[in-house]
């Protein structure tokens, strides 16, 4: 893992921090742990801020790195057209069904009018 994917790391696991800690004092009646974890929200703010001010400094500083995020978003664009090729296939499966379903209803719909007459 690179440096820049550990700060990231770090950054992202602290605004979830911070997101529960905020959700912990409204969920909570009790003043005194409202205001503790409205103060640990407050402080993890200023971890957040250095953090992201880090980041940003790394990609700035390496180049490297951008390129490493934005190769990250690669795989992503191959997920999302293999997602379509999937999506096309079991569009393709449920047509060739209809079809069957349709083509069966057709010989029952023969059989009957056969045994009719």
């Amino acid at each position: 893992m690179t440096v820049i994917n550990k700060l990231q790391q770090a950054l992202t696991t602290a605004k979830g921090l911070q997101a529960d800690l905020k959700t912990f004092s409204m969920d909570t009646e009790d003043q005194q742990a409202q205001q503790m974890y409205s103060q640990l929200s407050s402080n993890l703010d200023n971890a957040v801020q250095m953090l992201q001010s880090r980041v940003d400094y790394v990609n700035s500083e390496e180049p490297q790195y951008q390129q490493e995020t934005m190769g990250m978003q690669q795989p992503k664009n191959q997920q999302q057209n293999s997602l379509q090729s999937q999506m096309s296939n079991s569009q393709q499966q449920e047509q060739q069904k209809q079809q069957q379903q349709q083509q069966l209803q057709n010989k029952m719909q023969n059989k009957q009018q056969n045994k009719l007459k």
